[in-house]
């Protein structure tokens, strides 16, 4: 699991490749389960709550780390209630059962584009079958090089990682050890029989390759911070290639994935503002949160920039004086220490009002990988959590945002 051996107080940190220890995690015991920490349990207990399968969420390769309950109710057509049914059905088949009991053929072509072929089996016959003949045989599975493959109830496994290590080393897929199982007897992968039954784990070690060529699995990756990282993954964004991005106050939630992409490299931000006589309180512009972020907010009439390095420190660069009132200009500078491909290195933090500079500060790391799992970017207010703990959500800025803009470089 993503929380690690002990535990974590930010799940969040896994995916930047930090492992955190008990004892670190101890000193907070009587605030995990609050508002400060965005905690996570040991693997042990997802071992645990896997029972009675092996291995747990990220493990693709064993049914503890995919299989789930399923429950559908359609009294208009299933009249028999709390019906069982075993026949293998995967997720990808949900699509394919929804269009045949809805009656749409999925097209051939959409506004020109050829469309890929539908992935999946529709289950719709064993609504009224439970003994019916299963009719998806085949499924492979991969995920960070946790393989599997199941063939008319034979599964074969192959663990290439443990979950709780976010940065695997080296891997050879060629000498990984594949196990065998008979799921029609052996429902929770507990008799390992690839010794007794060499030919048919042969069998479904070369069926898994040619599967993984025709559904573009290949080649395997097996990092993990690396490719929570979408601009280092060449993902694409909703900004494009652009390196300036124009932002205005009702732009609320924006999902990370669309919001500017800050980490690794130098960046500003510029926000306009109209400041009344009386002063200014309230963010102007965040993203993230409580396990990662910035902040960009107006408090004691003092602009203040606070940075959140995974909840490991807060650094806080504020101007000593106040804004002044009427139409200012606050800038944000970012000069980042590392090259193009480094990742996570120190940055300098340089505020600017109208051009003169009233603050300056500097980060000893910056977040690497990713800044939150879900939390994006508010302008405003914070509509998600605290990026830091001296202000209340939602924060709303009491002066006028004209625009907030962000310089990549």
């Amino acid at each position: 699991m993503k929380s690690g051996l002990e535990g974590s107080l930010n799940e969040s940190l896994f995916f930047n490749g930090y492992v955190e220890k008990w004892q670190d995690n101890l000193k907070a015991i009587d605030e995990i389960g609050g508002p400060k920490h965005y905690n996570h349990f040991p693997a042990a207990w997802a071992h645990a709550m896997d029972t009675p399968f092996q291995w747990t969420k990220q493990v693709a390769s064993h049914f503890g780390g995919t299989r789930n309950p399923m429950i559908v109710s359609w009294p208009a057509r299933i009249k028999a209630g709390g019906g069982l049914r075993s026949q293998f059905v995967h997720v990808i088949d949900i699509v394919p059962t929804l269009y045949e009991l809805i009656g749409i053929t999925p097209p051939l072509e959409m506004n020109g584009v050829p469309q890929k072929p539908m992935e999946g089996i529709s289950f719709a016959y064993t609504l009224d079958a439970a003994d019916a003949r299963e009719r998806h045989t085949t499924q492979y599975f991969e995920m960070g090089a946790n393989r599997g493959m199941y063939h008319d109830g034979w599964m074969a496994s192959a663990l290439a990682f443990v979950p709780w290590d976010p940065k695997p080393g080296a891997f050879d897929p060629d000498t990984q050890k594949w196990e065998l199982y008979d799921t029609t007897k052996d429902f929770s992968q507990a008799n390992d029989v690839a010794a007794a039954k060499p030919q048919r784990l042969r069998d479904l070690q070369d069926q898994w390759w040619a599967e993984a060529a025709k559904y573009s699995v290949l080649p395997l990756d097996w990092r993990k911070t690396e490719r929570f990282n979408s601009e280092l993954m060449g993902r694409p964004t909703l900004a494009g290639n652009a390196k300036q991005l124009v932002y205005y106050p009702g732009t609320v939630a924006l999902p990370p994935e669309a919001s500017p992409r800050i980490l690794n490299r130098s960046w500003t931000i510029t926000a306009n503002l109209e400041i009344p006589a009386a002063g200014a309180e309230g963010m102007i512009v965040t993203a993230g949160g409580i396990e990662g972020g910035y902040g960009l907010y107006v408090r004691g009439s003092k602009p203040t920039f606070v940075y959140n390095y995974l909840a490991l420190d807060r650094t806080t660069i504020m101007s000593d004086k106040a804004l002044p009132s009427g139409k200012v200009q606050l800038k944000v500078d970012c000069a980042y220490q590392g090259g193009p491909k480094e990742v996570g290195k120190p940055a300098d933090i340089t505020i600017s009002v109208n051009g003169a500079k009233v603050a300056e500060g500097h980060l000893t790391r910056t977040v690497p990988a990713m800044l939150s799992l879900g939390e994006g970017m508010d302008v405003g207010e914070d509509t998600g959590s605290a990026v830091d703990f001296t202000y209340k959500l939602p924060f709303r800025f009491t002066g006028t945002i004209d625009k907030v803009t962000f310089g990549l470089k």
